[in-house]
C-alpha cells in the first residue's frame, strides 16, 4: 500500500528514470518493470490511484476500468469498492488489447458487471468527433498552488494539444474534489480494516511461532497478535488501525458515514460534467494532471503519511465514483536533474473505456512523450 512502493515486504522498488527516486504506487513494481522494459505489459490494482500514478512517473500508459468492468477474482482486497485490475503498458494501443482481454463478466465476482465487453482497438485511431473535454475550475482556483510548475506547464500544453487537435474545452465544476482525499482516506481504511481482519495466520496469512513458555489461556490471542504483525507492513497496520477507528462506537457516523456522503458529491460532480449542467454543454472527457508533482526522492516522504497521501490528490475521485480513468505521458519536469515523466488523466463516464482510449490515442498520436524511454 502506498503513494512510493517503497514499503515491500522483498525491498525497495526504483524508478528506472533516476533510481534515487519513486516509481509510483503502489503498483511500481509493474510501472517499473514495463518502463524499463523487462516487459511489454504488466497489471496493477487500482484503489486510489495505484496503477494510474506509477505509469505517471514511470512514463507509461495506466488504465484503471469502470467498477466492475474487470473481475477481481484472486485479487487480495484492499478496498472492496475501489479496487480494480488495470493494465500497463508502453503505448494506448497495448493497454487497448490487455484491456479487452481481461473484461468481462465473472460470475465468481459479485461486483463483476454484466455489461458486454467492447471492442477496445478495432477502433482505436478514430478521432473522436466534436470532441469536449472538461478542464476543473479548481485546477485554477484552490487546487492551483498544489501542483508542481512544471506540471502545470505541461499540463496547459496539454490542454492546448487537444485545442489544436479541434477539441472543445470546456470549464467544468468538481467542487467535491477538494473532499476527495479525506473521503477516500476513511472509507479505503475502514473496507481495508474489515476485509484483511482474516489474515490472522488461522487460516489466512502467515502464522507465527509461539514461544514455548507463552501460556495457554494466551496461546490464541498471541497467534493472533504475533501473526498479524509479522504477516503485515508497518503502512499496511496503519491502515487498518485508521480504519478500525473509523467504524469505531462512537465515530462511525461521524468519520465513515460522513466519508460515504462525500463520496456521493463526488459521484455527482461527475454525473454532473458528463451529463451537461445547466448552460455548460456534456463532456465526452475531463483532464487532469494524474498527481501534483514528477517523482519524489527515495525516503523523502515517509516521515510524513499527509505529505505522501497527498500525492492521491487527482486519482482518488475516479475510484470514489467509479469511473474509467487513464494516465499518459504528456511531458518531463526539467528542474530535476534527469527528465522525469509527468502524467496527464482522462476521466471518462462509465463503462466508456472505448472512447477514452480513443481520446488519449489522439494525443500520443499528436505527441513524441511515448517514445521516450529511461536512459539505462
Amino acid at each position: 500500500m502506498g503513494s512510493s512502493t517503497e514499503n515491500s515486504a522483498f525491498a525497495r522498488t526504483r524508478n528506472p528514470w533516476d533510481r534515487a527516486r519513486v516509481p509510483g504506487g503502489s503498483s511500481g513494481g509493474s510501472a517499473a518493470a514495463v518502463a524499463a522494459g523487462f516487459a511489454p505489459a504488466a497489471l496493477g490494482s487500482d484503489t486510489g490511484g495505484s496503477v494510474r500514478q506509477p505509469a505517471a512517473f514511470c512514463g507509461v500508459v495506466g488504465v484503471k476500468p469502470t467498477y466492475g468492468r474487470v473481475s477481481r477474482w484472486g485479487l487480495v482486497a484492499y478496498a472492496s469498492s475501489l479496487d480494480q485490475i488495470g493494465p500497463i503498458t508502453r503505448t494506448v494501443e497495448d493497454a487497448a488489447i490487455i484491456l479487452e482481454c481481461i473484461s468481462g463478466l465473472d460470475h465468481r465476482d459479485a461486483t463483476s458487471a454484466d455489461v458486454d465487453p467492447p471492442s477496445l482497438t478495432a477502433d482505436i485511431d478514430e478521432p473522436v468527433e466534436q470532441l469536449r473535454l472538461g478542464v476543473p475550475r479548481e485546477l485554477t482556483g484552490e487546487l492551483a498552488d498544489k501542483n508542481h510548475p512544471d506540471v502545470r506547464r505541461a499540463f496547459d500544453q496539454a490542454v492546448e494539444t487537444f485545442r489544436s487537435l479541434g477539441a472543445s474545452i470546456v470549464d467544468v465544476d468538481l467542487p467535491s474534489l477538494r473532499h476527495g482525499i479525506a473521503a477516500y482516506y476513511l472509507i479505503a481504511t475502514a473496507e481495508a480494516s474489515s476485509n484483511l481482519a482474516r489474515f490472522d495466520g488461522v487460516r489466512y496469512g502467515r502464522r507465527a511461532d509461539l514461544p514455548s513458555d507463552v501460556p495457554p489461556d494466551h496461546a490464541l490471542y498471541e497467534l493472533y497478535a504475533r501473526s498479524r504483525a509479522q504477516g503485515l507492513g508497518p503502512e499496511v497496520r496503519k491502515r487498518i488501525m485508521l480504519g478500525t477507528y473509523a467504524l469505531s462506537a462512537g465515530y462511525y457516523d461521524a468519520y465513515y458515514l460522513t466519508a460515504l456522503k462525500a463520496r456521493r458529491l463526488v459521484k455527482q460532480d461527475f454525473d454532473r460534467a458528463f451529463a451537461g449542467h445547466g448552460p455548460r454543454p456534456a463532456v465526452h472527457a475531463i483532464l487532469m494532471p494524474t498527481a501534483p508533482g514528477p517523482a519524489f526522492q527515495l525516503g523523502e516522504k515517509t516521515t510524513d503519511p499527509l505529505t505522501m497521501y497527498l500525492e492521491d490528490l487527482y486519482t482518488v475521485t475516479a475510484n470514489l465514483a467509479g469511473v474509467p480513468a487513464l494516465s499518459l505521458p504528456m511531458g518531463h519536469a526539467t528542474g530535476t536533474g534527469a527528465p522525469l515523466p509527468l502524467g496527464l488523466q482522462i476521466l471518462a463516464p462509465m463503462f466508456d473505456e472505448a472512447r477514452l482510449l480513443r481520446i488519449a490515442r489522439q494525443f500520443e498520436n499528436a505527441t513524441s512523450f511515448a517514445n521516450k524511454q529511461p536512459i539505462p
